[in-house]
Order: structure tokens, then C-alpha cells, then sequence
């Protein structure tokens, strides 16, 4: 390798393992949903806020460093994080608003500028990944929400990812592991519904009732 090339790859490396340390910092954040009250999530989303906008100038440092039409030569250092980092995003936003924010609004929390589209994107690709990954949480929280008392969640969840689920279905996704990630959310929303179908039996919670209620209590 040229010794501007090991050079400017060691760089990128620094960069992208500060950037690696900050996205985990965020998901286990994140984590602490499964174990906190409805009322208690407007204050911990408080917290990981700051913490997307380090995200944002870690890859903004690696943008930097990345020269102009190479983003293919480096991609591979930084995708598996990039997703990481959206799916903190996607969740956040479902969090706070109850929506699912678009690919271009995940990008603009990113920092991602459109100037950078020789240097550094967000593919289609990494945010779909990044959504699946949601879902894989979301249903976790199902469960984890009822253990909490929060019969209604699992209804607001369920609503939620049925119709990011029939926005997946229109898509031809031609990648094989985005595929198999999307064939298991099937697995997500079975585990999703038996929550519901349990709440609903022991008339804790009724879905007609839940499901024009604001996402955020």
C-alpha cells in the first residue's frame, strides 16, 4: 500500500473507532427502555440526544478525511456502525413522536451533508437495516413495557410496526442478508401480537381504544 493510502487509512481507522465508541455508548442507552417507565423516556431521550450530535461529528471527521469520489474504497470500515447509528436515530424519533422518521431526516441527525455524496452517504441500504433493527427492539419492548404496567404499549407497537412492515412489503429488496433480516420481522410482530392478544384477554388494555391515542403518554 502507498504510504499516503496506510496513512490516510489509519486516520479513518482512528475516526471511525471514536465513532464505533459513541454508537455503542447510545445503544446501551437505549437499552434502559426495557427497564424504565413510560414516564420516566422524554428524560433518558434528553440524555442520548447530545450523544447523536458526537455521532454527527465523528462522521463528519470521517467525511473530512475520506477524498472525493472514494466513499467505495472505505465504506467497509464504517457501514456496520452507520447502521448502528441510525437505528439510535430511528428509535429516538419513535420514541419521542411515535412516527418513523425518513430516510432523509435520519441522515440530516446524522449530519450528513448532501455535499458529501462522493465521500459519505446513507445508502438506502444501511437505513432499511437500521429500521429492521428498530423492530427487532420495538418487540422486545412489547414484552419488557407489560412488566412495567404499560398495557397499552405493546398496541401502540404493534400498530407501528404493521405499517413499516407493509411499507417493507412494496419494496423489492434484492440484497440477500436485507432480505432475511426482512423475512424475520415476522417473527418480531408474532411475538408483538401474542403480547397483545395476552393484554387484550386479561382486559388490560383494549387495541380499539389505543390504537388514535398519542404514542407518548
Amino acid at each position: 500500500m502507498d504510504p499516503v493510502d496506510l496513512e490516510s487509512l489509519n486516520k479513518i481507522k482512528d475516526n471511525v473507532h471514536d465513532f464505533e465508541k459513541k454508537t455503542r455508548s447510545i445503544v446501551g442507552a437505549l437499552n434502559k427502555i426495557h427497564a424504565t417507565p413510560s414516564d420516566a423516556i422524554p428524560p433518558l431521550l434528553d440524555g442520548v440526544r447530545p450523544m447523536l450530535k458526537d455521532c454527527a461529528e465523528s462522521l463528519a471527521s470521517i467525511a473530512a478525511l475520506i477524498p472525493e469520489n472514494e466513499y467505495w474504497r472505505w465504506v467497509t470500515l464504517f457501514t456496520n456502525t452507520l447502521r448502528s447509528a441510525v437505528f439510535a436515530v430511528v428509535l429516538v424519533e419513535y420514541l419521542d413522536s411515535g412516527t418513523l422518521l425518513t430516510q432523509a431526516g435520519t441522515a440530516e441527525v446524522l449530519g450528513i451533508k448532501d455535499e458529501w455524496n462522493t465521500r459519505l452517504i446513507l445508502q438506502a441500504e444501511d437505513y432499511l437495516h437500521g429500521l429492521i433493527s428498530m423492530v427487532n427492539e420495538l418487540s422486545r419492548w412489547a414484552v419488557n413495557a407489560v412488566t412495567l404496567g404499560d398495557f397499552e404499549r405493546p398496541i401502540r407497537i404493534s400498530i407501528f410496526v404493521k405499517d413499516l412492515f407493509t411499507g417493507f412489503s412494496m419494496l423489492n429488496l434484492k440484497n440477500d442478508l436485507l432480505r432475511r433480516r426482512f423475512d424475520s420481522l415476522k417473527y418480531d410482530i408474532k411475538k408483538i401480537e401474542e403480547v397483545v392478544y395476552d393484554v387484550s384477554l386479561r382486559r388490560l388494555a383494549d387495541p380499539k381504544g389505543v390504537a388514535s391515542h398519542p404514542e407518548i403518554s
